[in-house]
C-alpha cells in the first residue's frame, strides 16, 4: 500500500472485479487506501483471490456476488456493501461482456444480453450508488465530492466496430448515460466520468494478443506500440476517484495508446 493514500477512509465497489481490468482497478483503489468490494457473477475463487491479495498488501476488501443486470441482486449487493463498510464513496461500473457475430446473424438474445449487462447494469448500479450519495451527502474529511462514479466504457463508444454491433452500441449508450448523469448530478457534488480503454491484455480479448502474429496485427492499431495492462486502467481510476481530479466530471478519458487517433491515416490514408 502507498504511503500517500489518496482514497484513505473511502469505500469503493468495483463490478466485474475478479479478473482483467476490474481486478486491476480493485487492486489500485485498495493500494490508495480504499476499502474495496469485489463484485463477481461467477468464479468466486477468483474473486476471493483478489480479496486475499488486497488483504496481504494491508488493505481491506470483501467479495460480493451479483448479476449487475438483475435489479434485486444489485440492490441486495448495495445493502451488504453499506452494512459492511457503512456507505459507498466510489462506484466503478466495470462489468461487461461480448457476444460477437456478424450483424445479420446476431440473435436477439445476444443483443439483449450485452445491452442488459453493459448498459442496464451500469444504470442499476449507478442508481443505487447515487441514492446513497444523496442520502449521506459530503463528508469533507474523506472527499470534496459526495460521491464518484467511474463508468468503464471503451474506445468503441466513438469507433464503430463491425461484427460487434451490440458491444459498440452498449458503449455508445454508456457515454450518454455518463454525460447525462454528470450534468444532472453535478450540483449535488456527485462526479461521473468514464474511462475508455483501448486494447488491454485481458482474457476477454485473448485471441487478439496470444500469438505473435495476432499481437503484430493489433499493434498496427496502436501508435504507442504496446498493449495496455490492467494496472494502467487501475492507476487512472484511482486518480480519477481522488480529490486531485475533483474538477473533472462528464468526460471520457481515453487510455488507448493512441487508438482513437485513427492510425490508418498516419501516412495520409
Amino acid at each position: 500500500m502507498k504511503s500517500d493514500l489518496k482514497l484513505k477512509g473511502q469505500s469503493a465497489l468495483v463490478t466485474g472485479a475478479n479478473s482483467g481490468i476490474g481486478k486491476g482497478i480493485a487492486l489500485a483503489l485498495a493500494n490508495d487506501g480504499a476499502n474495496v468490494a469485489v463484485n463477481y457473477v461467477s468464479n468466486p475463487e477468483a474473486a476471493q483471490a483478489v480479496v486475499d491479495e488486497i488483504k496481504a498488501n494491508g488493505g481491506n476488501a470483501i467479495c460480493l456476488q451479483a448479476d449487475v443486470s438483475n435489479e434485486a441482486q444489485v440492490q441486495e449487493m448495495f445493502r451488504i456493501m453499506c452494512r459492511s463498510f457503512g456507505t459507498i464513496d466510489i462506484l466503478v461500473n466495470n462489468a461487461g461482456l461480448q457476444k460477437d457475430s456478424p450483424f445479420a446473424e446476431m440473435s436477439l438474445a445476444d443483443w439483449q444480453l450485452v445491452l442488459n449487462v453493459n448498459l442496464t447494469g451500469q444504470f442499476l448500479c449507478a442508481r443505487e450508488a447515487v441514492r446513497e450519495f444523496l442520502r449521506r451527502g459530503i463528508v469533507p474529511e474523506r472527499s470534496k465530492a459526495a460521491g464518484k462514479i467511474i463508468c468503464i466504457s471503451s474506445v468503441h463508444e466513438v469507433i464503430p466496430w463491425g461484427g460487434h454491433v451490440n458491444y459498440a452500441t452498449s458503449k455508445g449508450g454508456v457515454m450518454m448515460l455518463m454525460k447525462s448523469m454528470a450534468q444532472e448530478l453535478a450540483p449535488k457534488k456527485i462526479r461521473v466520468n468514464s474511462i475508455g480503454p483501448g486494447a488491454i491484455q485481458t482474457p476477454i480479448n485473448r485471441s487478439a494478443w496470444e500469438t505473435p502474429e495476432a499481437m503484430d496485427k493489433l499493434l498496427t492499431l496502436i501508435p504507442y506500440q504496446r498493449i495496455g495492462q490492467p494496472e494502467d486502467i487501475g492507476n487512472l481510476a484511482a486518480w480519477l476517484a481522488s480529490d486531485e481530479a475533483d474538477y473533472i466530471t462528464g468526460t471520457t478519458v481515453f487510455m488507448d495508446g493512441g487508438m482513437t487517433l485513427y492510425p490508418g491515416f498516419s501516412t495520409n490514408g
